[in-house]
């Protein structure tokens, strides 16, 4: 996921190069450098020796276990089958990897060296001849190759979706790759390149790649497995001797020296286990929790450290999905009127403690958020050729959410949702309508053949919503009453996450609690959110279902912006299409990190603007 608009390299010099660390000779229609950017110049040099927010002297050695709720069934994190256990990318290297204090920028990993093509057609990465496998053997071009082909053909579809404009990886020599490209258009490919997991061809050629396995699988990367209680617990152990602890890419990150994720299926036992200390950081994303949950003797003796940390990473979205998969969530004035059903003003103030701010763009906190009427020239030209799907309201109404006082009264809102589900079919409704649902008695409902297919009787509207913790339950509750008030039986059902990620990728789900991250740059992940063609895909990230004209015409606009103006435009063109379908009812954010860790920990005193940073934090 990329974080900043179009790609901009930072050249060694024009034209013809040579990496003076590498070596490497460029092609005359190429330029080189250590690293890619977006935008602004790479903020570090070829000669930098560790990231900002990284301390190099970090001392090694101590162990930290975290925490996750669910089961894993598979050490396989590649493929669509099974659930994988956390923490198995730590045991693979890219090609190039993420500075996390700049907009958007990558630096070599694998690769010393990326060749870039002047046209955008193809790239190529010059890897560092060092580089082993866990069992010694060197890792090549042949690996990389190797991977692109298999995960392409075998793995989850979401890399067949992501990768589909690369046309060949080619291994030009023993430790240089190159993959072409099926135009020049796309200019983030090379970067998302970069975030192609690599695996050894001389262990899957041993081994089923496509199969769930609990058996380790061989890696490069600073950790690999050290004992695994399946279903329970999975412990990691730092490579003493691995080839890239000493890469500036590296240096200060991966210090400790076992890291162990164990399970809990509840996540009342699991902040229990936390406060008796079973486990030693945890990020909390419950105010109710942050608020109320840890307070302690522990907590008291500063035992327990709180802190609360700033980020500048966008919000993005999180809200109640509906999947437009069901015949019901088709109708537009349907979704329309469940945007009325959640008093956030109400749940911030009694459940939140007014912790959170409400999210009103699938681009919060960033410039890509639409803005207010009148749309923009620039924004017009991309929208008026789906003036028939967009309808002539989209152009004269401005999206907003629902508002309340807080006060838990919100018949007002209800009597608005009320008036538009009562416009879906005025009464009285045809009875042959079968698909017309309207209102009778105060209840929702809509005429359907019995199992004869003869004889016509009323059917009430229900939603179910999926939910994968109990802790949400509170938060549904009071929608499920106005749901009711509306006429519509609406009910909760939780289900343990391996059920729920299993649901969720066979889109067996009215509405879910589902989030969007967003990137500092929106690019081609719009593709796998947003894209009708990704709608019927199992394990597709367009959960949704969504399928428009407009929508599938506006992310290539994002993909192919040739300038930043560009990529705001088409960025909030697609904002401004997205909230007006409805599909969404938007929940809340917040701008920081909520971190509570037993007082065993060093971290450096600059932290990263984007994440945690836990990976260069350090045992004392």
């Amino acid at each position: 996921m990329l974080r900043y608009g179009l790609l901009a390299i930072l050249l060694l010099s024009p034209g013809f190069a040579v990496s003076e660390t590498a070596k490497v000779t460029c092609r005359a229609e190429a330029t080189c450098s250590h690293g890619l950017a977006l935008w602004d110049p790479l903020k570090y040099p070829e000669s930098f020796t560790h990231f900002d927010y990284t301390n190099p002297n970090a001392p090694k050695g101590g162990d930290v276990t975290f925490a996750t709720i669910g089961s894993f069934d598979s050490l396989n994190n590649h493929i669509l089958k099974g659930t994988p256990a956390e923490g198995l990318e730590m045991l693979y290297d890219s090609l190039i990897v993420s500075s996390d204090d700049e907009p958007f920028a990558k630096y070599g990993l694998l690769a010393h060296t990326i060749e870039l093509a002047k046209d955008g057609t193809w790239v190529a990465f010059h890897l560092r001849p060092e580089a082993r496998w866990h069992d010694g053997a060197p890792l090549t071009a042949a690996d990389v190759a190797f991977s692109f082909d298999t995960i392409m053909k075998d793995g989850h579809p979401f890399y067949r979706t992501y990768f589909r404009e690369v046309k060949e990886a080619i291994a030009e020599a023993p430790h240089i790759i190159r993959f072409n490209f099926e135009t020049g258009d796309n200019r983030e490919l090379p970067l998302i390149l970069g975030q192609l997991p690599i695996l050894p061809k001389h262990y899957y050629e041993q081994h089923p790649f496509a199969e769930t396995t609990l058996e380790p699988p061989l890696g490069s990367g600073p950790y690999r497995i050290a004992k695994v209680d399946a279903g329970k617990s999975i412990t990691y152990e730092r490579v003493a001797d691995y080839w890239g602890k000493d890469l500036p890419v590296n240096k200060g990150r991966y210090n400790f020296d076992t890291i162990t994720y164990d399970t809990y299926r509840d996540a009342t036992v699991a902040i229990e286990a936390f406060k008796a200390g079973e486990y030693d950081i945890r990020l909390e994303n419950v105010a109710k929790l942050w608020a109320e949950a840890y307070a302690g003797p522990a907590l008291e003796r500063g035992d327990i450290i709180k802190m609360e940390r700033a980020h500048e990473r966008p919000a993005g979205m999180q809200g109640f999905v509906m999947n437009l998969r069901r015949s019901k969530f088709q109708n537009l004035k349907l979704r329309k009127a469940l945007q009325y059903v959640f008093d956030f003003e109400w749940s911030n103030k009694h459940l939140f403690h007014s912790a959170y701010t409400r999210t009103q763009s699938f681009f919060e906190n960033a410039e890509f958020a639409s803005t207010n009427l009148p749309v923009s020239e620039a924004e017009m030209a991309l929208l008026e050729p789906y003036q028939d799907e967009l309808g002539e309201a989209f152009f004269t109404n401005a999206y907003s959410v629902p508002t309340t006082d807080g006060s838990g009264n919100n018949r007002a809102q209800l009597m608005k949702a009320q008036e538009i589900l009562k416009s879906i079919c005025p009464e009285p409704c045809p009875a042959n309508a079968q698909t017309n649902w309207h209102y009778k008695d105060g209840t929702l409902v809509r005429q359907v053949k019995d199992r004869t297919g003869t004889t016509m009787h009323e059917e009430q509207m229900e939603i179910e919503f999926l939910l994968s913790s109990p802790l949400f339950e509170r938060v549904v509750s009071p929608i499920i009453r106005n749901l009711s008030r509306l006429g519509i039986k609406a009910t909760i059902r939780t289900v343990d996450p391996a059920q729920y990620i299993e649901r969720i990728e066979q889109f067996d789900f009215d509405i879910i609690v589902h989030s969007f991250p967003q990137s500092l740059s929106p690019g081609n992940e719009q593709k796998d959110y947003w894209h009708s063609s990704r709608a019927d895909i199992p394990g597709s990230r367009n959960v949704a279902g969504l399928k428009s004209g407009a929508v599938d015409a506006l992310i290539p606009a994002i993909i192919n912006a040739k300038d930043t103006q560009d990529l705001i435009t088409a960025t909030r063109a697609l904002d401004r299409v997205l909230l007006h379908k409805y599909f969404v009812i938007p929940q809340y954010h917040i701008a920081k990190h909520r971190i509570a860790y037993w007082n065993k920990f060093g971290m450096p005193e600059q932290p990263p603007k984007y994440l945690p940073g836990f990976e260069s934090w350090w045992v004392k």
